[in-house]
């Protein structure tokens, strides 16, 4: 099962949804992939200033990837949203030296 969890060579985007069950809001099977990552998978490695968006490093490829919640205003902070960052962009983004 846990294969069926981590980050593919070819994905870069995961984007999670709150769906409607028994009349309340309950994440989707991509928004709880997304929170199994950053608490079993991914390795924080910054935080904004705001504090919506937080930079994680996958320790097996490498990879940076920034959680985010593009619909802040929903309920909760919306759902979650996990996507690749070049290391480039990842460093100017969240302001880390290259060393």
């Amino acid at each position: 099962m846990a294969s069926t969890l981590t980050i593919q060579s070819n994905e870069s985007k995961l984007c999670g949804k709150w769906i409607s069950e028994d009349g309340k809001l309950v994440a989707d099977v991509t928004t709880k992939r997304i929170f199994h990552l950053v608490e079993n998978e991914l390795v924080e490695v910054a935080r904004s200033e705001d504090g919506w968006s937080v930079l994680y490093l996958d320790k097996k490829d490498g990879r940076y990837w920034e959680l985010n919640y593009p619909d802040s205003d929903q309920h909760g902070g919306g759902p979650p949203c996990l996507e690749f960052l070049s290391r480039d962009a990842a460093l100017a983004k969240f302001k880390l030296s290259a060393n």
